[in-house]
């Protein structure tokens, strides 16, 4: 029986330290003496771990000289005003970057990974060159959310929110925690826009606590001598490596000797999880290096290999971490092909799916551009004492935890990562709008390309083309989108790093 994720109230209260007057009566400025608890915390982790530490220069050794001077830069701030004020050129460089109070992402960014608690995955799409107005695009429900009992569907179009004109500026109001919705009732494309109708009515959703399981969806389809699998796979949860773990050994009493893996609402995840895959697509590999982690040059003793292994921890959930019960034997497939359905909304561990399998097996990629999102994190907790990584001796006086990037990635033989995923065939992602039907059916261009590519036949389908005079340009669909299905590559140990 699986743990649900706990959300809880965010904490808005801090307390600050008591300061004192400078002795100067011609200066007001105040001299803080003793620094803020939960801030201190926040600049000493990110000092011991950031990525990009030697970067920031608020974030330097030197910092801490004067103890006057640390104070009082600390305190006075909220710890997620600090926290993302040190981030090193964030919304660029860093887009990944989050802090946590009591398990919710606090003043988090548009690109901030956060975990969906209506039970719908959706994507934003402008309608017109002009990026202003916008529609949401229901990528799929998870079964028994508010969203499913709501009535909301694969396909949805949202255009309005909460009675307004669904825009650039209100779209982030989808994440609130209840939302009213109208419906599209048609969509057509002209030249250069897409143009709506809206349903009559609207529909009400109030998020709730859930805990999704990623492995959303696996068919067998059989064409001739192939075996084709289809796997729906939308988040590397570690709490669920022993559901996709039974997924595969459902594809081996299948005889599954094809497998078309559909990444394009997986924003990643676990390391963990994200290795174990590699070794189920394949075990002819075992013991080899699979990714290489850099960390700073504070944690050099990390850098190191993520090896294929034959065994995978299975986690649940206890208090919202991720705890380890046991290890199962993998149930591998001997693939030697993959084909991966990816688009602007796949990153991070299902990049690296990318990257680092295709060093071992041919990867054949299908569906749009991915985020570019090759850095990973591990999170980092109040325990000084344990070089604030370990949960188990935090402080538990409050609950503020930090998600920093604390490194960058590469497959085995440490390739420079591109700046995204270019796929091997490319769809355009506003002809979805025209197909997307529930998973598994042939009229969903992505699925359909890919059946085409392992059978090398025409899969006959009613599937309906955007007009080849449409020309909104859609190259910049991933800066309207939050990567909301998993919180980015994270690291769920650091015993079972392999060394260099």
């Amino acid at each position: 029986m699986k743990l649900k994720y706990i959300v809880k109230t965010l904490l808005v209260g801090l307390v600050f330290t008591a300061c004192s007057k400078d002795s100067d009566s011609d200066s007001k400025e105040a001299t803080t003496t003793t620094p803020d608890e939960i801030n201190n915390f926040v600049w000493k982790a990110m000092n011991s771990w950031y990525y990009w530490q030697s970067d920031v220069a608020d974030l330097s050794d030197s910092k801490i000289n004067s103890t006057t001077a640390y104070n009082n830069f600390i305190n006075g701030k909220t710890p997620d005003a600090l926290f993302y004020s040190l981030l090193y050129q964030r919304g660029t460089v860093d887009r990944f970057s989050w802090i946590e109070n009591s398990n919710e992402v606090v003043q988090a960014s548009k690109v901030a990974e956060v975990e969906k608690k209506g039970g719908f995955s959706y994507a934003i799409y402008p309608k017109d060159a002009s990026n202003t107005n916008m529609v949401a695009l229901i990528n799929y429900i998870v079964p028994g959310s508010p969203a499913a009992l709501a009535g909301l569907k694969r396909g949805d179009v949202i255009t309005k929110i909460n009675g307004s004109q669904l825009t650039s500026s209100n779209y982030g109001q989808l994440e609130n925690t209840q939302i009213t919705v109208t419906l599209a009732a048609s969509v057509q494309f002209t030249s250069s826009s897409m143009v709506t109708t809206d349903k009559a009515g609207t529909v009400t959703v109030t998020k709730a606590d859930i805990d999704e399981n990623p492995v959303a969806y696996y068919e067998k389809k059989v064409y001739g001598s192939k075996n084709i699998g289809y796997l729906v796979f939308n988040g590397f949860k570690s709490d669920y490596n022993d559901e996709l773990n039974a997924s595969f050994a459902k594809m081996k009493s299948d005889g599954i000797n094809e497998l078309v893996l559909d990444l394009r609402y997986n924003g990643g995840g676990s390391l963990e999880t994200a290795v174990a895959l590699a070794q189920m697509i394949n075990g002819s590999f075992t013991n080899k290096p699979y990714a290489y982690l850099d960390f700073n040059n504070k944690h050099n003793n990390e850098d190191g290999y993520e090896n294929l292994s034959e065994k995978v921890k299975i986690f649940n959930l206890v208090d919202n971490e991720p705890t380890f019960q046991r290890e199962e034997t993998i149930n591998s497939l001997t693939l030697t092909n993959i084909y991966v359905l990816v688009s602007f909304q796949t990153a991070s561990a299902s990049e690296l799916t990318i990257q680092c399998l295709k060093k071992y097996i041919n990867v054949v990629t299908i569906g749009e551009e991915t985020v570019g999102k090759f850095v990973g994190s591990n999170t980092l907790y109040d325990s000084p004492a344990s070089n604030y990584i370990s949960y188990a001796n935090r402080n538990t006086k409050h609950k503020w935890q930090l998600q920093p990037i604390t490194f960058s990635y590469y497959n085995k033989d440490k390739d420079p990562n591109p700046t995204k995923i270019t796929p091997d065939h490319e769809i355009n992602p506003y002809s979805t709008f025209l197909n997307l039907v529930e998973f598994g059916n042939v009229k969903d261009p992505y699925l359909n390309k890919a059946l085409e590519l392992i059978t090398g036949q025409s899969m006959r389908t009613t599937a309906k083309n955007v007009d080849s005079s449409f020309s909104l340009k859609f190259d910049n669909l991933a800066a309207f989108n939050p990567t909301n299905t998993a919180k980015g590559l994270y690291i769920q140990d650091f015993k079972s790093l392999g060394k260099q």
